[in-house]
């Protein structure tokens, strides 16, 4: 007999876009603030010659399109499943965190570009205005990132957007340094440098962040499980005597899914398939499963159960009860 099941019960599974949605109010009010001081920076750079400060504002360019991203994928991540789409928007704040990334990349090359004419050709700064503006941007960046800390942890699009406000906020660190310096010194191509060192930072958190949306995109298995480690578990069930095609992937941020085909011999298969569901979800963290248990004498024959058409699984939540059956003989 084979028995099949989504191991997903009603309200089990993560609703679409839910690690981010949770960050919802906090990335708009980060959006409202960085937007309404991205002018005085840009405005400030003009009027002071400084590169930092234009640096600082391109990258804060960046954090409001990256926010204004990550908000819109959020809100399409909560539309329904259709039959079109079984998973509805799930993976759009990927999509966003991939568009964040390309952004950060082309500001932090332009970043770099620009810096290394002005080592060569300096210009005069004006320290003083160029030192309050850095420092009315870092306490907006203070803020962004303590409101995005939490989320970053469970979201893609809402990590990217907080890296950037952290790369950010590092920014205008360096510009106020710049600007002390010159101040004190006279010494103008620190502003150059500043720039350099706020490009260089942004290249390699950037480019961590968009391996791992690429990973998902490429249903890569999610960097903190071992495929061996969960294999070897699931032997370790009562029963089971062996895992065969076996995938797990990440459907988007906080939604890791699985399928495998588990042969099992002297138990039945719905006490297999929830002694291996407990362990999935305590040990794995896997809420969202589909497990085809076999018995030895039907592991190469390719039959399959039958599944009352009542069970619909729809964004991750089994409607109905599955009914289980073994294959009809002729």
């Amino acid at each position: 007999m084979h028995a099949h099941s989504h191991l997903a019960a009603a309200g089990d599974a993560p609703v679409a876009g839910s690690a981010a949605a949770r960050s919802q109010s906090r990335l708009a009010l980060v959006l409202g603030l960085t937007a309404s001081y991205l002018l005085a920076e840009v405005v400030g750079g003009l009027l002071t010659g400084s590169l930092a400060l234009l640096a600082d504002a391109g990258h804060m360019l960046a954090d409001v399109l990256g926010l204004g991203m990550a908000l819109v994928a959020v809100r399409f991540a909560q539309r329904p499943a259709t039959p079109a789409k079984t998973y509805g928007f799930y993976r759009a704040e990927i999509l966003a965190a991939v568009a964040n990334s390309v952004l950060l990349l082309a500001i932090a090359a332009f970043i770099l570009s620009e810096a290394w004419q002005r080592l060569w050709a300096p210009t005069d700064v004006q320290s003083l205005p160029m030192l309050l503006i850095a420092l009315g941007g870092l306490v907006v960046n203070l803020v962004g990132a303590w409101l995005l800390r939490s989320g970053a942890e469970e979201s893609l699009a809402v990590r990217g957007a907080f890296l950037e406000v952290v790369a950010d906020l590092l920014g205008s660190v360096g510009v106020i340094l710049a600007a002390a310096v010159i101040w004190l010194t006279g010494w103008t191509q620190v502003d150059a440098l500043a720039s350099v060192l706020i490009g260089l930072y942004i290249l390699p958190r950037t480019w961590r962040l968009l391996k791992s949306a690429l990973d998902v995109l490429l249903e890569a298995t999610p960097a903190h499980i071992r495929l061996e480690e969960l294999e070897a578990a699931i032997r370790g069930v009562r029963g089971v005597t062996s895992v065969h095609d076996l995938h797990v992937w990440t459907i988007t941020s906080g939604f890791v899914a699985m399928s495998g085909h588990v042969l099992a011999e002297g138990r039945r298969g719905s006490d297999v398939l929830h002694d291996v569901r407990v362990l999935l979800r305590d040990r794995f963290e896997i809420e969202h499963a589909t497990l085809q248990v076999e018995r030895p004498d039907h592991a190469d024959d390719g039959a399959c159960c039958t599944v009352d058409p009542r069970c619909l699984v729809v964004g991750g939540r089994v409607l109905g009860e599955p009914t289980v059956s073994s294959p009809t003989s002729p």
